[in-house]
């Protein structure tokens, strides 16, 4: 078949209209001196119809990428969070602390976990929420070693906050949309916005929030649309893998918003031994190992305190980064046994 029949089987059928979402690619993709990041309220239009599945593939393959390339702006992002919140399926979970997970593979074993179920022993009603993952080791598989399921629904999710204090829920069951927005990287060959939108989605508005990124400069554009969101208080860093685990080999710098404050900690190094992290053993029953002492390291134990501490400041539970990490201690020294293979006591 020649050439030029193909392209025309291949080409669109003529459209009368403009569709809809074509003014936002418009706005954003008019090049460099025509084009402009959208405000707020037009983010949150264009974002309901992506979730609302009235947006071409082409349009939304388009928009994603061309975001990609310039960054997504606060304003955008907040905008595209609201989107995500107003579809979030409705629940009455009480939360202190929103802790999301979205790396998509973990090059190191998820301490943080171990931090988490820390801070839910002593009080804080603790939500997880992310993606399931590439790997030998992700976050569900890492909470399962600890005998710790996702939760199924959100009422399941409710009932674990009320008895552990903790819980884990997949994006999925949040948003279905959302999540299946995660599965278009293998299509557009690397991260999109959606990255971005759904650390920052807080699903049931949590008065504390802990981030980790990957990248250093994403830090003041979650800090603003933190602000922009009216999130009362977060801290936001550089995380081991992109998540919400501290480095302690080196200094942590950390911004954070403190009713409509932004602000920066700077926390030191708890370790000078640099642990192997990219040459650990990726195995989940690690964790619950490390819980139950049955191995130990400098490295991954200040990984945990490390973490919890920077969690008392955010909660308020510590003022300085000394009496954070003396706090964080001793809870890790005091925690309760697991029993089992891993299971909650």
């Amino acid at each position: 078949m020649p050439v030029q029949a193909l392209r025309r089987e291949a080409a669109p059928p003529a459209v009368a209209e403009p569709h809809p979402f074509a003014t936002y690619l418009r706005t954003i993709g008019r090049g460099p001196t025509l084009s402009r990041p959208l405000d707020e309220a037009e983010a949150e239009q264009a974002m309901g119809q992506i979730l609302d599945g009235t947006v071409e593939p082409v349009q939304l393959g388009g928009f994603l990428l061309v975001l990609r390339y310039r960054t997504e702006t606060p304003a955008e992002l907040a905008g595209f969070v609201r989107a995500a919140r107003a579809r979030v399926a409705p629940a009455n979970l009480s939360v202190d602390l929103d802790w999301p997970s979205y790396a998509d593979r973990h090059q190191q074993l998820p301490y943080f976990v171990l931090a988490a179920r820390l801070l839910a022993a002593a009080g804080v009603r603790v939500l997880m929420h992310g993606i399931e993952g590439e790997g030998p080791v992700t976050t569900p598989r890492a909470l399962a070693a600890l005998g710790i399921a996702p939760a199924g629904s959100l009422a399941e999710a409710a009932g674990q906050l009320d008895t552990t204090r903790f819980a884990y829920v997949p994006l999925h069951t949040l948003c279905p949309p959302l999540d299946g927005l995660f599965h278009l990287r293998p299509l557009l060959g690397l991260r999109s916005p959606v990255n971005s939108l759904a650390r920052e989605l807080n699903p049931f508005t949590a008065p504390h929030q802990i981030q980790g990124v990957f990248h250093p400069t994403y830090l003041p554009l979650h800090q603003e649309a933190a602000r922009l969101l009216g999130q009362p208080r977060a801290v936001i860093f550089k995380g081991g893998g992109g998540e919400g685990q501290r480095n302690p080999d080196k200094p942590c710098r950390a911004v954070t918003l403190d009713r409509n404050t932004c602000g920066e900690q700077i926390w030191p190094a708890l370790t000078n031994e640099l642990y192997p992290w990219r040459k650990e053993p990726l195995e989940p029953a690690r964790l619950a190992a490390l819980w139950r002492g049955e191995w130990a390291e400098p490295g991954p134990i200040a990984a945990v305190v490390g973490t919890v501490a920077m969690a008392l400041m955010l909660l308020g539970r510590a003022t300085r980064p000394t009496e954070a990490e003396d706090m964080a201690a001793t809870l890790w020294r005091d925690r309760s046994p697991l029993t089992g293979s891993g299971g909650q006591r």
